[in-house]
């Protein structure tokens, strides 16, 4: 009788005192912090390792100092120029400050995406198309920098945010297919402009050479006349040079 009366009194005791004792102490990882809330006051943060706690009394909320990342989801919006685009991003967050991420917002994982997809919108509606396909990188800075504003703070960081994704209209996808090729036709025409007035001032300069050197027009004629018959089974009749015309009159009148 005894015995079954020791039971009936041990056995409450222990359901009152295991959970006190499991609540009397905690333990943080490396890479965790715990904000300490005692009756509802602000207390010191505990770092990682155990630390002892007042049960019942203490309360705590963990926080992971690990950088997060997050798929932003796909935005609609329209550029400066007017054009529509749909465009998703990729942010690394974490944070800095583990007593000012629980006192300062409401589930600061979801408001920091929440920023990021606002910022996104914003810096897209501040740029042209043509800046977004060719300064991705400043795009990206310029929306990591509104994103660090809105969320320091937050006492949160912000590590990146980069645009993944941008999908513009199949019209305008012809378009800029169109003003590309036009670019590189227009490229290679001046090219080859280039290239003829090159050609045609060195061929200035040879013609003035050989005009200014006795006998070398007719060096040239008879060369071309040698390259002709090498390369094709041909006659080919060609006028006796000036100069030999000249010689033999003189010597017929002498």
């Amino acid at each position: 009788m005894m015995m079954t009366t020791g039971l009936a009194v041990l056995i409450p005791l222990l359901v009152i005192l295991l959970p006190t004792i499991f609540k009397s102490f905690g333990v943080n990882q490396e890479y965790e912090r715990a904000v300490l809330f005692r009756l509802g006051r602000l207390g010191e943060p505990k770092g990682p390792g155990w630390y002892w706690l007042i049960p019942w009394i203490d309360r705590v909320v963990r926080v992971d100092l690990r950088t997060i990342t997050s798929v932003l989801e796909t935005q609609e919006t329209v550029t400066r120029d007017g054009v529509p685009v749909k465009v998703n991003a990729v942010l690394w967050f974490r944070a800095k400050d583990a007593t000012q991420v629980v006192t300062t917002v409401q589930h600061w994982q979801a408001a920091v995406v929440q920023a990021a997809e606002t910022a996104m919108r914003d810096a897209i509606g501040q740029s042209d198309l043509d800046q977004m396909l060719k300064e991705r990188l400043l795009i990206n800075q310029r929306l990591q920098d509104m994103l660090a504003r809105a969320c320091d703070h937050w006492g949160v960081v912000v590590d990146s945010i980069e645009m993944k994704d941008l999908d513009i209209p199949e019209q305008m996808q012809r378009a800029i297919g169109r003003e590309a090729e036009a670019v590189r036709e227009k490229r290679a025409r001046i090219i080859k402009a280039e290239g003829e007035q090159e050609a045609a001032q060195k061929l200035a300069e040879a013609a003035a050479v050989i005009g200014g050197t006795e006998g070398a027009l007719e060096l040239r004629r008879l060369q071309t006349l040698a390259d002709i018959g090498g390369e094709h089974n041909s006659t080919i009749i060609t006028m006796m040079p000036v100069e030999l015309l000249q010689a033999a009159k003189k010597l017929a009148q002498s």
